[in-house]
């Protein structure tokens, strides 16, 4: 009797303590961030061939410092538009950023001054305007060659 009590005593704290230590699977689902057209962006070459985007505008603190990170596409003719306050030079990086980008910089007369081309998604590196910019324009990498854009090309901006 007593061997049969410590059994299923024993039996008992076992199934207490496996369902009590067993962990509840939960699924985490990351919502995926998608894209909020803000307004239209013209790209002005010298060649009087034009490349026309939809745009996202970043223009407070928290879309600036947020950029692009977290989403997983961007589609051909988008493309999100940083505005800051000042004119001066501009670093930028790819933290927790998925996709591979081109980042146009451009001055306080909507003149394309530098580009840093290709940045790879996750890369921590900074990436430097060179010269003072007011705006940046990020696209898919390898459209700033494919659709040779050059540094003196003009963009024009139509906001929603």
């Amino acid at each position: 009797m007593f061997l049969k009590r410590n059994l299923i005593t024993a039996t008992l704290c076992f199934f207490v303590v496996f369902y009590a230590c067993k962990e509840d699977k939960k699924v985490i689902k990351q919502t995926e961030i998608t894209f909020k057209k803000e307004g239209e962006l013209t790209i002005f070459k010298n060649d009087s061939t034009q490349v026309k985007l939809d745009i996202e505008i970043a223009d407070t603190e928290y879309d600036t410092q947020t950029g692009l990170m977290y989403r997983n596409t961007m589609e051909k003719n988008q493309g999100m538009l940083f505005v800051f306050d000042d004119v001066e030079l501009r670093y930028f990086y790819m933290k927790n950023t998925k996709i591979p980008l081109d980042l146009i910089f451009i001055d306080e007369n909507n003149k394309i001054v530098s580009f840093q081309k290709n940045a790879q998604p996750y890369n921590e590196s900074s990436l430097p305007s060179n010269v003072p910019a007011k705006y940046v324009l990020e696209i898919n990498a390898g459209l700033v060659d494919k659709w040779n854009i050059n540094v003196g090309d003009r963009v024009s901006v139509y906001n929603n």
